[in-house]
């Protein structure tokens, strides 16, 4: 009779774990399609800027606090706009440099940009480069996969970050506008066309 009871106990739990497990892994599976779908690029809205410039970005981007924008931008001058998502892994900014080119030099002025992207980070995998016409406007655009090396004398920061960065610049008398999107390496699949998008709605007048 013992026998019995002990056999039939470890048939409940077993099958007990089966339903634990099958439940499990059905809870995973939901959350993955979850992550999934919070990650899919939504509709662009066209959003000002500043008086003059808009650009259209994804409904999922609201303006960063003042803390998120001390925390990505630790400079003197603030960003002239800066979003970001919910989750805080999706960036888009728009800067003002003082960097001034009189000529309008935009070969110059490209390979300048691009040696300071360079120095920027530990390594640069640029994915295409040039000069392109956006609304009868000449940008200057540097699309790059970037990587920095993790400090092994900072706790939580050992590991190496990567990024996905599609950035523009436009040269205007006195002043150069930046205007960048950025996200883990891992979802540019997701955002590449979205980031090329956004580049192409920007309307400065």
């Amino acid at each position: 009779m013992g026998t019995q009871i002990n056999k039939g106990y470890t048939l409940y739990m077993s099958l007990q774990s089966i339903s634990f497990l099958i439940t499990m892994r059905r809870l995973l599976l939901s959350f993955a399609i979850i992550g999934l779908f919070a990650f899919s690029p939504s509709k662009l809205v066209k959003t000002k800027i500043a008086e003059g410039m808009t650009v259209s970005i994804p409904s999922e981007l609201a303006p960063m606090s003042e803390d998120d924008i001390i925390t990505r931008y630790p400079s003197v001058r603030a960003p002239l706009a800066a979003f970001t998502d919910t989750n805080r892994v999706l960036d888009f900014s728009v800067n003002i440099s003082a960097t001034q080119w009189p000529d309008n030099n935009l070969e110059m002025a490209s390979k300048f940009f691009k040696a300071g992207i360079t120095n920027l980070y530990d390594r640069v995998d640029f994915i295409s480069e040039g000069i392109h016409t956006v609304h009868k406007q000449q940008f200057i655009f540097f699309e790059f996969e970037s990587r920095v090396n993790g400090s092994k004398m900072a706790l939580g920061e050992q590991q190496p970050i990567f990024r996905y960065t599609y950035i523009q610049y436009l040269i205007q008398p006195n002043r150069t506008l930046v205007i960048s999107f950025n996200c883990p390496k891992a979802l540019r699949e997701d955002w590449q066309k979205t980031a090329h998008d956004i580049m192409k709605s920007v309307k400065i007048k």
